[in-house]
């Protein structure tokens, strides 16, 4: 079994040292989605929920999420994020959201995409909630982790 890279010798949580690491291009995809009623989709389509538009605002609210990714799990580095990309696909039951996020440095973005999408479907759940009782978050999980 794999030792836990964020437990130390006297089983203690602590941040991992990583600046023996080289910097590397580091890349992260994650997904995740939200059951909404077929209402709930034709009014975020239409833009017509009285919070405005719903996939702009998650967009921007993804993107804050990955920026802020270390200021919310406590063991997560801060990273100097190259780009952070949310984007949206309107299914029949929901939406799917999908999130990249990119850095040169010495640890992965796999948080930062995970918190993107998760901060992205919150928002959603937010601006639709007034209107959709049934929504459910699920699915989320990480598609792609490279470093080069």
């Amino acid at each position: 079994m794999n030792k836990l890279s964020h437990i130390n010798e006297k089983g203690e949580a602590n941040m991992v040292d990583v600046s023996a690491k080289p910097d590397q291009t580091r890349e992260a995809i994650a997904t995740g989605f939200i059951t909404l009623t077929a209402e709930t989709l034709e009014q975020v389509k239409a833009n017509s929920l009285k919070k405005g538009d719903v996939l702009s605002t998650a967009r921007i609210a993804g993107i804050q999420g990955a920026k802020k990714t270390s200021d919310l799990i406590p063991l997560c580095h801060p990273l100097q994020l190259t780009k952070v990309d949310v984007s949206f696909e309107v299914k029949e039951d929901g939406i799917q959201a999908t999130a990249l996020s990119k850095c040169i440095g010495k640890t992965g973005v796999e948080m930062e995409a995970l918190s993107a999408v998760s901060i992205a479907l919150l928002t959603i759940y937010d601006m639709c909630k007034a209107v959709d009782k049934t929504m459910v978050m699920k699915d989320i999980t990480l598609l792609k982790k490279t470093k080069e």
